[in-house]
This record gives structure tokens, sequence and C-alpha cells, in this order.
């Protein structure tokens, strides 16, 4: 036997080890949105959309859009809220462009995709925890939520909205459900204010009450939003349907989206304003102005938040890259 016989030594087999798994991960990651994102454009009928949008003038859609940015970057501030409870400690900045594109992605694409999977990819390449990630998306859910709660109960209990003879649920049972939706808010305010037991340990996360001040906070904020959503479908809407009356069917709406757990809604949004406005005016009216504010207040935010998750994905590689650099020259000077 020859030396090089005995200093050959067999190859080891490849091992595929978590960075493997992660790079297929993130490629599946993008596949999926991709999919979801050309689904999302076969639903629309885009000659409607652009015999819609070329129906108003451009006063109309100045104002929409305005209202539309007022929105956006009223809800980017949620997850301040949840810098608040955790205590982290990335800048405004970087926390700002991150809630924008979760929820552009979430309205359109559902809450899994936009609400929660891009918040755990750009958070935790911003350096935070899984768990504080969690309790950052914990805290802007419940803002949302908390903030429907208080507002559908209010334009519930006031009798605003009038539902059709047709419709099983009567506008009786709509005030006693508005009377829940009502005292389940003041409940939050009770528990946060005075609970003895602050937090709570559920699966292996720590669940901590909010205070009091955060928790009025979360509702303010979270109604202020509902409230600009149904001011862009309002603006947009025909002479004769005042906005208490859309804001009550755009509440109603969206938790009937969310039950069906249909991207961006579609279809059912349209149903229950029709079915709901169309004793007041135009079945067709109706339908522009709801394709209207699908493409200013869903679509037009949609490509603005591609551009701007592009843009942090390309940052946060720039990012690492430095950081391997700088820990290469310290492993070779060490």
């Amino acid at each position: 036997m020859n030396s090089s016989e005995l200093t050959e030594q067999p190859t080891p087999p490849r091992r595929f080890g978590w960075p493997f798994f992660r790079r297929l991960l993130t490629i599946a990651f993008f596949v999926l949105v991709a999919v979801l994102m050309v689904m999302l454009a076969r639903r629309l009928d885009w000659d409607e959309v652009v015999s819609s949008l070329r129906a108003y003038d451009a006063t109309t859609l100045s104002i929409a859009l305005g209202v539309t940015t007022i929105s956006y970057l009223l809800y980017s501030t949620f997850d301040l809220l949840g810098r608040l409870y955790t205590g982290h400690h990335l800048p405004t900045r970087q926390i700002l462009p991150v809630t924008f594109v979760c929820y552009a992605f979430n309205l359109n694409l559902s809450a899994w995709v936009g609400g929660v999977a891009f918040r755990y990819r750009l958070y935790s390449r911003l350096g935070l925890s899984k768990a504080t990630i969690t309790k950052v998306l914990s805290v802007s859910v419940l803002t949302n939520w908390m903030g429907y709660l208080c507002l559908a109960g209010v334009i519930f209990v006031s009798g605003l909205l009038k539902l059709p003879s047709s419709w099983e649920i009567g506008s009786s049972a709509l005030r006693l459900i508005g009377v829940g939706l009502i005292l389940a808010t003041l409940g939050y305010f009770l528990l946060c204010a005075f609970s003895k037991r602050r937090s709570w340990s559920l699966r292996g996360h720590e669940i901590m009450l909010p205070s009091l001040r955060l928790a009025l906070l979360q509702v303010l904020l979270g109604a202020s939003n509902w409230a600009l959503m149904a001011a862009v479908v309002f603006v947009l809407m025909p002479d004769g349907i005042n906005y208490p009356t859309v804001l009550g069917v755009l509440l109603l709406a969206s938790v009937a989206g969310v039950i069906t757990h249909i991207p961006a809604g579609l279809g059912v949004l349209e149903a229950v304003f029709i079915a709901l406005l169309a004793h007041e005016v135009s079945k067709g009216s109706v339908l522009a102005a709801l394709i209207g504010y699908r493409v200013i207040y869903f679509l037009i935010p949609l490509l603005v938040a591609t551009l701007v998750y592009l843009l942090l994905e390309a940052r946060a590689k720039k990012l690492r890259q430095g950081n391997d650099q700088r820990q290469g020259a310290v492993e070779q000077a060490g």
C-alpha cells in the first residue's frame, strides 16, 4: 500500500444543516407571496377597475388617497405600542416601514402572510427575538380588534345602521350585540386597571397585561383607523349615503371577510355593502365605490409596500454582510 493510499480520506457526505433549510424556507416564502399576488390579480376585473376610477374627478381621488395615507401612517404606529409594551430599543425609523409593509400585505394576502410571516422575517433581521416579535404582533392585533369592538359597539347601539327586514339579525339584536361589544371593551379596561395578577404563561409564552394608559391608546388608535377606512369608502360613495351608515356596513363586512378567510375579503365586502345599501342607491354605484376603495386602499399601498420590502431586504443583506466582514476581521486579528 503506497503513501497516497494511506493519506487519502473518504469525502464525508454532505449534510444539509439549518442554513440550507433556512434558505429553502426563504425561497418557499417568496414563492408563496408571488402565488398569492397572482391569485389576487386574477380575481379582479381590471377593465371595471379602470372604468370605475375614470368616473371620479381628481378632487375625490386626491381626498381618498390623502385619507388612505393618514390611515396607513396611523396603523404604522401600532407597533410603537409594541415597543412601549416590550421595551425593545428599535428606532421609530425602522419600526414604521416594517409595520406599513405588514399592514399592506395583511390586507391583500391574509394575516398569516402579512401580519405574521413578514413581521417575523423583518423584525428578526433587525435583531428582535421570536418572543419579543410575538409580543409586538399580539399588541398590534389587539389594538386593531379592541378598537373595532369599541367602535362597532357604539355604532350598533346607536341604531344608525338599519338592517333590511330580510336579515335574520334584526336591529334589536344588533343593538344587543353592540352592548356586548361595549361591555367587552370596558372589561378589558377594568382588567388592565385593577387586576392584581399581571402575567400568565401560555405554552411557554408569558402574557402580561398592559397598563390602563396603553389599553386606552390601543382602543383610540384602533378605532381611529377603522374610522379612517370607512372615510375612504364614504368619499367614493354616491350622494345620499351618510358616513355612520358606511362605517357600520364596513364593520359588519370586515368581520364577514375575516370569517370566510378570503384574501382581501374579495366578494364578501361587495356582497354585504350591496345587500345593505341597494335600497338607497344603485348597485352599480356601490360596486364602483368599492372597486375604487380596493384600488386606493389595497392595491396602491401593496405596490408601495412591495418596493419598501425590497429596500428593507437589500438593507438587511448589506448590514449582514458588513457584520460578517467585521466578524472576520476580529477573528483574523485574534
